[in-house]
C-alpha cells in the first residue's frame, strides 16, 4: 500500500468513528465524551495501520509499538471515561455551546469532533509510519531507548493522574491546590508524562526508513499541551486562586525541578 492510500483508509476508519461519536453526543447531550473518544481513536490508527487493511507484516518493533499503543490509550480513556461518568459535562464544553446558541451542533461536529479526528491520524502518524516502512527494521539502541524514555513519561503520567484522583477525591483538602508527590516538581506531572511518551515513541521509530519525518506527532502533543488546550487552558482557572498563584512561584510548569526558594 502507498502512503497516501493508507491515510486516505486511516482517515475514513477516524471519519466515521468520530461521526458515530457525535451521534452518541446528542443523545446522551454531553460533548466531553470526545475526551475520553481521544485515546481510542489514536489506538484505532494503531490497530487499522498494524491490519490487513494496509497490509503490514507483524515484526517484534511492529508488536512493541502496537502494545506501547494499547497500554497508553487503555490507561487513558478508561480514566478519562470513569472521571466524566461520576460527574456532569465539562464546562468548557457547556461555555462552547453557550457560545455557539442555536448553530452549537453544527460547530460541535466541526470544531469538537472533526478536529479532533484530523488530529488523530496527524498523531497517530507514527503508528502508520511504522506499518508502511517498518517491515524489515530490527530493534536497535534507539529501540530500547525510546522505549525506556517513554515508560518514564507512562510512569509520570500515570502516577501523577493517579496522585491528583486521590486528592481530589480527599473533601478535607475541597478548594485546596493539588501540589504533593510529583506535583511538588512540575505543576503538570501528567501532561510532561504525555508530551514524553510521545517523543520516545518518536525515537523507537528513528531506526526505521525515513523515521525522523514522524517527529510531527510529538511536535504537535508538545504544542497542544504547551500552548492551546493543556496547560493555558488548565491555569487560567486558577489565575483568581491566591494559594495557586504562590505555587506557580515555587513551581517549574512543566519539566519536574527541584523547587525553587522564594
Amino acid at each position: 500500500m502507498t502512503l497516501f492510500s493508507s491515510l486516505l483508509t486511516v482517515s475514513v476508519c477516524i471519519f466515521i468513528f468520530v461521526t458515530a461519536g457525535f451521534i452518541v453526543s446528542r443523545i446522551l447531550k454531553r460533548n466531553d465524551i470526545a475526551d475520553s473518544m481521544w485515546g481510542v481513536g489514536i489506538l484505532l490508527v494503531a490497530l487499522i495501520s498494524f491490519s490487513p487493511l494496509v497490509g503490514a507484516s507483524t515484526t517484534p518493533l511492529s508488536a512493541l509499538v502496537t502494545l506501547i499503543a494499547i497500554i497508553w490509550a487503555s490507561r487513558l480513556s478508561l480514566r478519562i471515561f470513569f472521571r466524566n461518568i461520576k460527574k456532569k459535562e465539562d464546562r468548557r464544553y457547556v461555555e462552547m455551546r453557550a457560545r455557539w446558541g442555536q448553530w452549537s451542533f453544527v460547530f460541535s461536529y466541526l470544531q469538537v469532533f472533526l478536529l479532533q479526528g484530523f488530529l488523530m491520524v496527524i498523531v497517530g502518524y507514527p503508528f502508520i509510519h511504522m506499518a508502511l516502512f517498518g517491515t524489515e527494521s530490527p530493534l536497535t539502541i534507539a529501540t530500547l531507548l525510546g522505549a525506556g524514555i517513554w515508560a518514564i513519561g507512562f510512569i509520570f503520567e500515570a502516577v501523577g493522574d493517579y496522585q491528583l484522583d486521590t486528592f481530589l477525591k480527599n473533601k478535607n483538602r475541597k478548594g485546596t491546590v493539588m501540589k504533593y508527590g510529583l506535583w511538588k516538581y512540575t505543576r503538570h506531572p501528567n501532561y510532561f508524562g504525555e508530551v514524553t511518551q510521545w517523543w520516545g515513541i518518536w525515537i523507537i521509530l528513528l531506526s526505521v526508513p525515513y523515521g525522523f519525518f514522524t517527529i510531527i506527532s510529538p511536535l504537535l502533543v508538545t504544542f497542544l499541551i504547551l500552548k492551546v488546550s493543556g496547560i493555558p487552558m488548565l491555569e487560567k482557572a486558577f489565575e483568581n486562586n491566591p494559594e495557586f498563584q504562590e505555587y506557580k512561584k515555587s513551581t517549574s510548569p512543566f519539566f519536574p525541578l527541584p523547587k525553587k526558594r522564594i
